[in-house]
Order: C-alpha cells, then structure tokens, then sequence
C-alpha cells in the first residue's frame, strides 16, 4: 500500500466525480457556451455573495489575473514573506503584471494589520514604487495550513480602505479555513476585492480554480486570462467535477483536519522532533532535531515503508492530508511512526 502525504493535489476523482465528469454537459467555453463552466460560476459567486465568477485552469493563474487587474507596472503589493504569490508562481508577479512584492515578517504566514499599514508606502513619494495591492492567503501554505483570525482581516481592509488599496485573497485551501473555523463565506465576498479558489487541492478535482469578483472586475479577468493562454474549450468536464465536489467533498474536510491533528500527536512524541508547528487544518509542518536524524534519513525510512512526505529544507518537513488518504492508511501511518521512530 503506498500512502502519498506529499499534498492534497495527489487525489484523483472519486466514483461519484467521474459520473459527473462523464455526464456533464459541454459546449465551447471560449465563447461563453459551456453550460457546466457557467453552472459552476454562477455557483461560486452565489457561494460568496459576488457579482461574478471565472474558471481558470490553474491558482497561479487565477492569482496573477487577480494581481493583474489591481496593478500598473511599476507599483508594489504587500504580502506575507510566505505568500505563494511571491514564494510559488515562478515570479508571475514581476514578469506578469511588472509589479514587486513588499514582503512582511509575519507569523506563519500571516500579517498584522499594523504591519500592513507600516508597508505602505508614501503615495506622494515618488521614488518607492506606489503600494496599490495586499494580498493575503489563507490558510496559509508555508505557514502550515494555519488560519487567519478574520476580525484581522476586517482591520486590514480598513487599512486598505483608507489608503485605497485593492484587496485580494489567495484563498487556495480557503474550504478547509472555512470548515475549520465554522465561518460564513459570505462575510468574506463582503471583505475582498477578489478571491481565488482552487478545486484540485482538498476537494479532490483533477483540475481548476475560480476567481470571483465584481461584474466588471470579472470581464476584465477574461481579457487577461486570454492573454495568459487559459482559455479552454469544453472544460465543462472539469468544472462537473468542481460542482461535484462543492456539493460533496467540503464537510468532509473536517476528517482530513482530525487525522492531521492525531499525526502531530504522535509526531510530538518522537525524540527526533525537534517542534511541530500548530496544527489547524491539514497541513503538518515539522522540523526535526538534526543531531538525532537527518531529514534524508528520516524520508528514507518512510519511502522503505512505502509512505512519502515532503521535505522543505532546513530540517523542515510537511504532511498533508487528503481525500484520497483513507482510514487504513492512516493506521498504518500511525503505526510507522510509533515502529520506526524511537521514542
């Protein structure tokens, strides 16, 4: 039995996801005929209480549309030291929208709104590039699948508000934020300017993501995902899959939250484990104690057990669960590490 952690994108479509891939009805969605690809809009707008939705092929696409849309070359966005759109989209950000990123020491991942407001920068002074953007993630990947406190997130729309900043949120692993928190995800269409979604992650869809925005915002971002290629024919059969997976696959997450939680219980209980970092969604971010085991050898151990997680460098290493990671195989999991691992 081989039990893949590296991340919730390993998952393939479940018997009842291939049904509503196999039955979906396609058009050309280049020409706004798809009836799937629009369903799955109009859902996901409804979803958060906004005006539009568009079906990108990829988050990264998503995100720079979205980052696009609410810059000029030249001008800067404030994120987080750890954000995907700085960390993860290949440099999108300069080589897309020809814009830099004012990077903020948060705490796994995540900013205070004090510290938004110290990274603006004068608008009148112009030798700095001009702050137009802030872009947030949540749950924050690098960060550890943690969760922002949305009273937090009100305080830096203020913030934006004020200084007429545009306000965006990458909101990749947002369902597994939502379920864990219990949170309304109306209050955030209310809160951003934009909001990208991705489908191939914790709901288990082989493909697809969705920004969501105002009308206008939104037939803007169709411009621009021509420009970056993302046009797609009849991807009604990817967006089946996301309304499949909306409809079945978002309260289960809780599950993927709870075996998350019991690894990290035993994880603690390793003297090889130097700090597990908190643990709130289904995202295991650990570091190990060097002295005791390397990173090499500890993945080692696991891939002769036929179990692969990822390293991330400096010690760092990550576990994500997923749809596809099933009970039994959490046993055995478990079980491994209590084996393998002196205590």
């Amino acid at each position: 039995m081989e039990i893949n952690l590296i991340s919730d994108t390993v998952t393939r479509p479940t018997g009842g996801m291939l049904e509503a891939i196999m039955t979906a009805k396609v058009g050309d969605d280049v020409f706004k005929n798809d009836p799937s690809v629009n369903a799955l809009e109009e859902k996901v707008a409804q979803y958060f209480g906004m005006e539009a939705a568009l079906f990108f092929p990829s988050g990264t696409m998503a995100n720079q549309t979205a980052i696009k849309l609410h810059t000029q070359p030249g001008e800067q966005l404030i994120c987080d030291k750890y954000a995907h759109v700085f960390n993860y989209e290949g440099g999108g950000v300069s080589f897309n929208s020809g814009v830099s990123c004012k990077l903020v020491d948060g705490s796994r991942g995540m900013m205070t709104a004090e510290q938004v407001e110290q990274s603006i920068n004068p608008p009148d002074f112009y030798h700095s590039p001009l702050t137009s953007l802030v872009c947030i993630e949540n749950t924050t990947n690098k960060g550890g699948g943690a969760c922002w406190d949305f009273e937090e997130l009100k305080k830096i729309k203020s913030i934006c508000e004020n200084h007429h900043l545009s306000y965006h949120l990458d909101g990749a692993r947002l369902w597994n934020a939502l379920i864990a928190k219990s949170e309304d995800p109306r209050a955030y269409g209310k809160l951003f300017d934009t909001i990208s979604v991705c489908f191939s992650k914790g709901l288990g869809c082989p493909v697809g993501s969705v920004l969501v925005g105002n009308k206008k915002l939104i037939d803007d971002a169709l411009r621009v995902r021509k420009v970056l290629g993302g046009g797609m024919r009849q991807s009604g059969f990817l967006a089946a899959a996301a309304i499949y997976a909306m409809e079945n696959h978002i309260d289960r997450l809780a599950e993927d939250h709870t075996k998350a939680r019991e690894i990290g219980r035993v994880l603690n209980q390793l003297e090889c484990i130097q700090k597990v970092e908190p643990i709130e969604t289904n995202i295991i971010i650990f570091e190990l104690n060097e002295a005791k085991m390397s990173s090499e050898s500890f993945l080692s151990k696991l891939e002769e057990n036929n179990i692969f997680i990822i390293g991330m460098g400096q010690g760092k290493l990550r576990i994500v669960t997923h749809l596809d990671y099933t009970d039994k195989m959490h046993s055995r999991f478990l079980g491994v590490l209590n084996s393998v691992f002196d205590k």
